[in-house]
């Protein structure tokens, strides 16, 4: 999820984002930014709207073996378990709080500490790999080159990221550095960011021959905004309400500056 933050703030608060403040007070809470359809009602379903819409793309089934990366607090293990049936899954999460509290969730489900770019000690392969609402934080190179030896001809990749479109291309200067600024407060590297044609590029390069890539800006960025502007300015309070109104601010500046699109990306070598 995208999560603005000042240098006046704690370092220990960079990843740390409210869910009961947005809306989930559960036991394992989402927080992503939601995928808002027409007929969202609240926060939880527009959270689960975006992963299932993923999972469906895959077509998630009950006997794969599932890779979740950035798995946040475990709101997507237990929607892969109850809803999908799946028996088989390692979660991979950089916070060392989520993951204490996932100890234990499932005798199918194995958690482990680690960044989702440091892989090589994972040695299966898997069915699925997936990453919900995150990736945009790292390199798609640095992604693709982590996740290659637990890819096999049956792998199918999923996850969402940030891709320049032809109007952001086409940036001024000063556009230009307006972005990289405004992108680093989220933590993301604008000169990491790839357009369409290239994120094409790199995925013949290693080896996928099936590749979607749907663009999410209104249902997502302008979702997001909307939701969070619905809500009474005293409800957004201390530093979790100071980001979750900044991450709403970006959203809402992205989705009506339209220089960059927020996309579904799924891909695979063999699709049966």
């Amino acid at each position: 999820m995208l999560k603005p933050w000042s240098h006046r703030l704690a370092l220990q608060h960079k990843y740390a984002i409210s869910a009961t403040m947005l809306g989930d007070s559960s036991r394992y809470p989402w927080t992503n930014l939601g995928l808002w359809l027409p007929q969202t009602s609240n926060y939880v379903q527009a959270c689960q709207q975006l992963a299932m819409t993923l999972a469906n793309q895959l077509q998630l089934c009950a006997t794969d073996r599932v890779l979740d990366l950035g798995c946040g607090q475990g709101a997507s293990l237990v929607l892969w378990q109850q809803h999908y049936a799946v028996q088989h899954i390692t979660a991979i999460e950089l916070q060392a709080e989520s993951v204490e509290k996932l100890q234990g969730i499932s005798d199918d489900i194995d958690v482990y500490q680690s960044s989702f770019l440091s892989l090589q000690w994972l040695k299966q392969q898997y069915d699925v790999i997936m990453c919900i609402d995150a990736l945009y934080h790292s390199a798609l190179s640095d992604f693709f080159m982590a996740i290659q030896h637990l890819v096999s001809f049956k792998t199918r990749v999923g996850f969402h990221y940030l891709l320049l479109n032809e109007r952001g291309l086409k940036q001024t200067w000063l556009q230009q550095k307006k972005y990289q600024y405004m992108l680093k407060a989220a933590n993301i590297t604008f000169a990491h960011l790839e357009t369409a044609d290239t994120l094409q590029q790199l995925a013949q390069v290693y080896g996928y021959d099936q590749l979607n890539i749907q663009v999410m800006n209104q249902d997502v960025f302008a979702g997001f905004a909307q939701y969070v502007s619905q809500q009474s300015s005293a409800h957004w309070t201390g530093t979790a309400g100071f980001k979750i109104k900044m991450t709403a601010q970006l959203c809402q500046t992205l989705y009506q500056e339209g220089m960059l699109d927020y996309v579904q990306v799924t891909l695979s070598k063999c699709l049966d």
